[in-house]
């Protein structure tokens, strides 16, 4: 199992530095339901091979093939979401995704077990095969252009490393390198909220990963609970990401979004500090279903807040970009804290990741993060976001690229990414 989630954590950090550059040059519709078919076709031949006798190999090809269109996906869905929905109904919608993904959190593991059981791990692989073609019916019925218009589109003469899919001129190759390697991360690098947001995400990540870890071990080993404990624990965590998914949107419109992050970051800081020194069970499941909360609703806002002010072109990339930098910390924050905790005990390990979160929580009180969607309305609508020196409020404005910047705008773009963008009614 350590080799399989080796390669699974490699290969999506590899699949992220180009999965965006083939989100935003393809069609999103098409893009996922491949992904589908392949992974259902995959999955479903599994028994069928395994009758030859089974093969560690080709457990590894495949979970490396999985891995790989899960990556694409995950971007393909995150960047078609503004295209169905209305800007302003955003932040609700990626918190239905997430109690969609919350249940599935808590149910897949018992399905799994109750198929693993009864007709062997191939078979329940080709179980979970069948599951993608299903999906993959399904989105033939989304409408992805209903809210397509919404959002931002290059105009005649935008650089092609911006064009959407479909764009006539094919760049040199070192361009297309650049495109998919570099233009997601200096848009993250020249915004001045998503800057600061994904340097503390990355470091958020390097606790968080491992935080499980240490609840795992404090209740089985520490503790000396059984099994059935500790999925009574999880089931109850479940929850509190569940209750995160629906709050998201009310509390968002309600306190902005840097409250709401920040906030959540304190909570995670909290729960992984106060798992580690009580010796009460309760105390630990609520603990744990505060940490989800936290995750859960950090998770929601930040994923609607790179929607809002990332262009159409880009968004793709970005999405990619964010998510390749902070998970990539993910494995080397829970190797850190897997050795702290077996040298020093899960007390000390899980204080520890606490403070860190903590701190985190007080160096976002120190960067534009403070102030963003602090604004009238509290965040609600497309794009709110208060940052120093720069209101951006309102429903997103068109860009048009190669113009003067009028007085007191900001630009969108960084000029190295796509062009020098500003703003025009």
């Amino acid at each position: 199992m350590g080799v399989v989630t080796v390669i699974s954590g490699v290969t999506a950090i590899g699949t992220g530095l180009f999965a965006g550059y083939v989100v935003d040059r393809a069609d999103r519709r098409r893009l996922m339901v491949g992904c589908d078919l392949v992974r259902g076709v995959l999955l479903v031949a599994v028994p069928f091979v395994w009758q030859a006798g089974p093969r560690m190999w080709l457990l590894y090809v495949l979970t490396a093939l999985v891995t790989a269109l899960k990556t694409v996906f995950d971007v393909a869905y995150v960047s078609a979401v503004p295209q169905l929905v209305r800007s302003e109904d955003l932040t609700a919608a990626n918190g239905r995704l997430m109690s969609t993904f919350a249940f599935g959190t808590l149910l897949g593991p018992v399905a799994a077990g109750f198929l693993t059981t009864g007709v062997g791990a191939d078979w329940a692989l080709a179980v979970d095969g069948a599951t993608f073609l299903v999906s993959a019916a399904s989105l033939r019925w989304v409408d992805f252009t209903r809210h397509a218009a919404e959002r931002v589109k290059p105009a005649p003469g935008t650089p092609a490393e911006a064009a959407p899919a479909g764009a006539a001129r094919r760049p040199a190759v070192a361009g297309r390198l650049r495109e998919m390697f570099v233009v997601g991360f200096r848009f993250l690098w020249s915004h001045p909220v998503l800057r600061p947001l994904t340097v503390l995400l990355t470091l958020l990540t390097f606790v968080t990963m491992g935080a499980t870890d240490l609840l795992i071990f404090r209740v089985q080993n520490d503790l000396d609970r059984d099994a059935a404990t500790l999925g009574y624990v999880i089931a109850v965590s479940g929850l509190g990401a569940v209750v995160a998914a629906f709050a998201a949107g009310p509390l968002r419109r309600t306190f902005g979004f840097g409250a709401c992050w920040l906030g959540s970051v304190a909570m995670i800081g909290v729960a992984v500090a106060g798992t580690g020194v009580s010796r009460s069970v309760p105390v630990i499941a609520v603990l744990a279903a505060v940490f989800m909360f936290g995750m859960t609703l950090g998770g929601v806002c930040s994923m609607t807040l790179r929607q809002e002010v990332t262009p159409e072109p880009l968004l793709g990339r970005v999405t990619s970009a964010f998510w390749t930098v902070h998970n990539a910390s993910g494995p080397a924050g829970a190797a850190v804290l897997t050795v702290l905790a077996a040298r020093y005990g899960v007390p000390a390990a899980s204080l520890a990741g606490g403070a860190l979160c903590l701190l985190i929580a007080i160096a976002g009180l120190l960067t534009p993060l403070r102030r963003a969607g602090a604004g009238a309305g509290g965040g609600a609508g497309p794009v709110r976001e208060t940052v120093a020196g720069s209101p951006v409020s309102g429903p997103r404005r068109r860009l048009r690229p190669g113009g003067r910047r009028r007085a007191g705008s900001e630009p969108v773009c960084d000029r190295g990414a796509v062009g020098e963008y500003t703003e025009e009614p």
